[in-house]
């Protein structure tokens, strides 16, 4: 049987109204009118950015924020690994508690610690791909360079997990115009998350799952850290504090975590 043929790559109306509007711009910067035709090229780039640093909009391409509303289902997903000081732990905490997530890796770091990125597939959580390197460049990066950095990380999870990851998250959640058509070209789908936890920067549990829990419910995605966590007080990864408590809040109100499908499944 063949592969089902995967339906060509369609810009969104804004990425479609700024190749139209750059067209008739730059014609018109040979023209009278110039001032006016650089103001709007300045605009129309300006916008541009701006959606690529909001990393819930989808308008530069589909862009998953959240579960669909109706089940009572929430995703939990955890970025930046695997660490090897705090992804364990965790690993057992999720166990402990019945709970699945999505655990959004960096290539490199998957390829330092190939038994612990086995050891998230084989305790029954999703890999998904969070770039090879985790630049903080990424969102100025051109089409060739992120195909790069995103297959790269996709040959190494697949080598190194057997699991081909299905969804991407971009580093930071920034992004630019040349990405959807990446991911596109890649099979991967673009996720961001519906609230976060800040827990790379703030240190107290309880203001990091105030965050989390506030209007909690069905459909949310949530977003924690195990690399990169801010630490405690008393030393510890914000996430093993957080976990217990954000866990039992998501059971008492009927919810269950999932992991990250592919669409369709």
């Amino acid at each position: 049987m063949s592969a089902p043929v995967r339906p060509r790559w369609r810009p969104t109306p804004l990425v479609q109204a700024s190749v139209g509007l750059h067209a008739v711009a730059l014609a018109g910067l040979f023209t009278p009118a110039w001032p006016w035709s650089l103001g709007a090229l300045a605009a129309d780039h300006a916008l541009l950015t701006a959606a690529g640093l909001w990393p819930r909009s989808s308008w530069l391409g589909p862009n998953l924020t959240h579960l669909p509303r109706a089940l009572p289902q929430v995703a939990l997903t955890i970025d930046d690994g695997p660490d090897p000081q705090v992804t364990p732990a965790v690993l057992d905490l999720l166990d402990e508690l019945q709970a699945v997530a999505t655990f959004f890796c960096i290539g490199e770091h998957v390829q330092r610690h190939p038994a612990l990125a086995r050891e998230i597939v084989r305790r029954g959580h999703a890999i998904g791909n969070h770039s090879q390197h985790h630049r903080h460049h990424f969102s100025v990066l051109g089409p060739a360079r992120l195909r790069r950095e995103i297959s790269a990380a996709q040959d190494t999870l697949a080598d190194i997990t057997g699991v081909r990851p299905a969804w991407f998250r971009a580093p930071a959640g920034l992004r630019n115009v040349f990405l959807d058509p990446v991911l596109h070209g890649l099979g991967l789908q673009l996720a961001s998350w519906t609230r976060r936890g800040f827990d790379t920067r703030t240190g107290d549990a309880t203001l990091v799952l105030r965050r989390l829990t506030r209007h909690l419910s069905g459909g949310d995605i949530l977003l924690l850290h195990d690399h990169h966590a801010a630490r405690t007080p008393q030393g510890q990864p914000v996430l093993l504090e957080v976990l217990p408590p954000l866990l039992a809040a998501i059971r008492a109100k009927g919810l269950q975590t999932v992991r990250l499908e592919p669409v369709g499944q």
